[in-house]
């Protein structure tokens, strides 16, 4: 199977989209067929050994759309396309306003029933509205043929059908028309076909325009990318364009400059604003070792990095493909209108037709009954309904992408405001994942310096992460840890050293009792902090017990504040983890977490994440480990902590580009009104067609407003979407 994406120009409305999708979905091989009006995409799944790329391309050009490989178009030539539609659209927009204007100066004028001869001269009015009608309004025309030609009708059709309609039964009376005595003018609707294309035309404008910024995430992430990078060739340094960085390449960067590509730190150390990516403020202090992600910024230090990831494989470049991805998916919403736009046009035409008959039959008002039908037609026009969803899901999606939440599709985004249960893995994910010195106790003549200088130099070789974290924090207080004069490691005790002509043992219960050495007298201080989800790693000087040196992988500093805020929020909050029962205990209670699945086993994560979805729960997982990977994909919604492994950000639909716990209940807030947004898109989509058709049947509508309303029920749904911007995801 193949996922392919095509840019698809010409498309106006959701019936449109509808004739494509269920065109393309009935070629032999294509398994899915997915279109997105606001980005004018479509995504289809299909087998290559069936159908080929110029099969999906020929069948959407028959239909009478443009279309090509999103691949085969770069950036900026997507970029001149779309600017070359905004300038098409706005000139066609001024000769068309410029030609209507003085029909709709003689309508006011015939209101007051004041005559301008020139103006209220038939002739006059036929030469200007019919350069409108064909020439401006050509693209209604040839959209109409191309849909009736393929058995189905778009907004194309309302507007060809009404705006003709007011159009022939004005050439009609200017040319067999008699006037009665007393009568100055006929009965001429040229302003009404006009002004409705006009309108349209303007709706149409301004809805480009706002589409062009609901994708403004894109755009950031992209302008992010710097254009060099100053690489060490042959011994030299030389500024090439991104684009030519190849992996392994040795890269300089200096304070205040980008860093060009993803890699890791070999010489020298900074401070890096990864805010971009995380949407944390504070930089982040790199080493050497450290990994850096392309387009952060290096605040202070300079340092040189080798290129581990370039081009496509970046970090940025991922993200941006995955906001891309989700700003051309479909939310389970949407159905609604895709459902209703199949058969809105076909029912909205055989209303225009029974309003006609009805005038004309029942009233004998023939002229009435064509101005309410055109009237019907123009206000039924169904564009709003087919923006209602993607343009909500681009602002929502890209809205996320700028504060370090990624939404892998438009499902996903709608699913996350429905969740009621979270399970947090403990490691990485509620804790730091990283051991770290939490008390030094004296039990004797040394102090607690003495102590942790005398336990970093005795673990400085071990590669246990107990004695790592000890030797650590031990670097950092004293800055230079020497060589033990001994070294010996205790496998699963602990380990011997000879420091200054003293003998050293650190390690657990198990290595105290091999060397015979009495604890009974410290069993409380040892049973209290492991009660506190502590490791006591006790320290022998000389075959006295002389202190304790507790470590635990400490919780994070945001993760209560967050567990509170989504008990605030009514989700029911679980943690998950493989420690036994006491140490996890002691974690969940630092947290407030009541819930607890202690002592599971890796391959079982998932199968509690079943048990809790066969009680009826929404539930979300969250993690970092590849050991969360199966859970990930278990779960409704499966949140990866981008701090984590590739793996588990694979497996996960949202990712969480810091580790800060506070970005889930941000990730379904936002949910929770992207979706309300949708929701009130949709309903002023329906209600601009519900409450209108009526008042057009009726003749209480005027086929100018009607075309006035139709144009500005898309621009207020894109509005609305776009006033998601202002919306504030992360309360920090």
């Amino acid at each position: 199977m193949k996922k392919q994406i095509y840019k698809i120009s010409g498309m106006t409305c959701a019936s449109c989209v509808a004739r494509i999708e269920k065109k393309l979905s009935k070629l032999d091989g294509v398994q899915s067929a997915g279109i997105n009006l606001a980005t004018e995409k479509a995504t289809v799944d299909y087998d290559n050994s069936k159908i080929k790329d110029i099969d999906v391309i020929n069948t959407i050009i028959q239909l009478g759309y443009g279309a090509q490989l999103d691949e085969d178009l770069t950036r900026d030539k997507e970029k001149e396309q779309r600017e070359a539609e905004v300038k098409r659209l706005k000139m066609e927009l001024l000769i068309s306003a410029l030609l209507s204007s003085p029909l709709i100066v003689a309508m006011i004028l015939a209101l007051l029933n004041i005559r301008v001869d020139f103006l209220h001269n038939e002739y006059f009015q036929l030469v200007i509205a019919t350069p409108v009608q064909f020439i401006i309004g050509f693209r209604f025309y040839k959209n109409a043929y191309h849909a009736i030609k393929s058995k189905s009708s778009n907004m194309d059709v309302l507007i060809s059908m009404g705006t003709s309609a007011a159009y022939f039964l004005s050439v009609y009376n200017v040319f067999f028309q008699t006037l009665e005595q007393g009568t100055m003018m006929k009965d001429l609707y040229f302003e009404a076909s006009a002004v409705i294309i006009t309108l349209v035309l303007l709706g149409k404008y301004l809805e480009a325009v706002a589409k062009g910024k609901t994708s403004e995430a894109i755009k950031k992430l992209i302008g992010l990318q710097p254009k060099t990078a100053r690489v060490i060739r042959n011994g030299e340094e030389i500024d090439i364009s991104i684009e030519e960085v190849k992996v392994y390449e040795i890269i300089i960067v200096r304070p205040g400059e980008k860093i060009p590509v993803d890699g890791k730190i070999i010489e020298g150390n900074s401070a890096v604003d990864e805010s971009m990516l995380t949407g944390e403020s504070m930089p982040t202090n790199k080493k050497e070792g450290d990994t850096v992600i392309g387009a952060t910024i290096n605040k202070f230090g300079a340092f040189k990095f080798e290129a581990t990831k370039v081009g496509k494989d970046t970090a940025l470049a991922q993200i941006i493909k995955l906001v891309e991805d989700a700003q051309g998916s479909k939310a389970p919403i949407q159905k609604i209108a895709d459902q209703v736009s199949g058969i809105f046009v076909p029912v909205v035409i055989g209303i225009a037709a029974i309003t006609f008959l009805i005038w004309f039959l029942a009233f004998g008002e023939f002229t009435m009954g064509v101005v309410s039908a055109v009237a019907v037609l123009v206000i039924a026009c169904p564009c709003a309904l087919g923006l209602a969803t993607p343009t909500a899901i681009m602002v929502g999606t890209g809205k996320g992408a700028e504060n370090g939440i990624l939404i892998k599709s438009g499902e996903h985004l709608e699913t996350a405001h429905k969740i009621n249960a979270i399970v947090l893995d403990k490691t990485g994910t509620i804790t730091k994942g990283t051991p770290d010195i939490t008390d030094i106790i004296s039990l004797g003549k040394f102090k607690k310096q003495d102590i942790l200088r005398l336990s970093a130099i005795s673990e400085k070789k071990s590669e246990h992460p107990l004695g790592v974290a000890i030797y650590k924090n031990g670097k950092e207080e004293f800055k230079e840890i020497k060589d033990p004069d001994k070294f010996e490691a205790i496998p699963g005790q602990g380990v011997y050293s000879e420091i200054e002509g003293r003998q050293l043992y650190i390690g657990n219960r198990r290595l105290m009792k091999d060397k015979s050495i009495d604890i009974s007298s410290i069993e409380n201080e040892i049973t209290k902090l492991e009660s506190e989800g502590k490791t006591a790693m006790l320290i022998v000087i000389d075959n006295i017990i002389s202190g304790i040196i507790a470590v635990a992988d400490t919780v994070k500093e945001t993760s209560k504040a967050a567990i509170e805020e989504l008990k605030g929020m009514g989700i029911e909050v679980y943690m998950i983890t493989g420690d036994n029962r006491r140490t996890a205990e002691a974690i969940a209670k630092q947290v407030g977490i009541k819930n607890v699945l202690a002592e599971v086993l890796p391959e079982n994560k998932a199968l509690e994440i079943e048990k809790l979805k066969e009680q009826g729960k929404i539930v979300a997982m969250v993690g970092d480990g590849i050991n969360d990977a199966p859970a990930l994909a278990t779960a409704d919604i499966g949140m990866a902590i981008g701090t984590g492994t590739d793996v588990a950000i694979e497996a996960a639909d949202i990712t969480l580009m810091s580790g800060d716990l506070r970005a889930i209940p941000a990730a379904i807030r936002l949910s929770s009104k992207t979706i309300k947004k949708i929701k009130q898109n949709l309903f002023w989509a329906f209600v601009y067609n519900i409450i209108g058709i009526p008042f057009a049947a009726f003749g209480l509508l005027n086929p100018i407003i009607a075309g006035g309303a139709m144009a500005f029920s898309s621009v207020s749904v894109v509005t609305n979407s776009l006033s998601l911007k202002r919306f504030k995801v992360v309360n920090r």
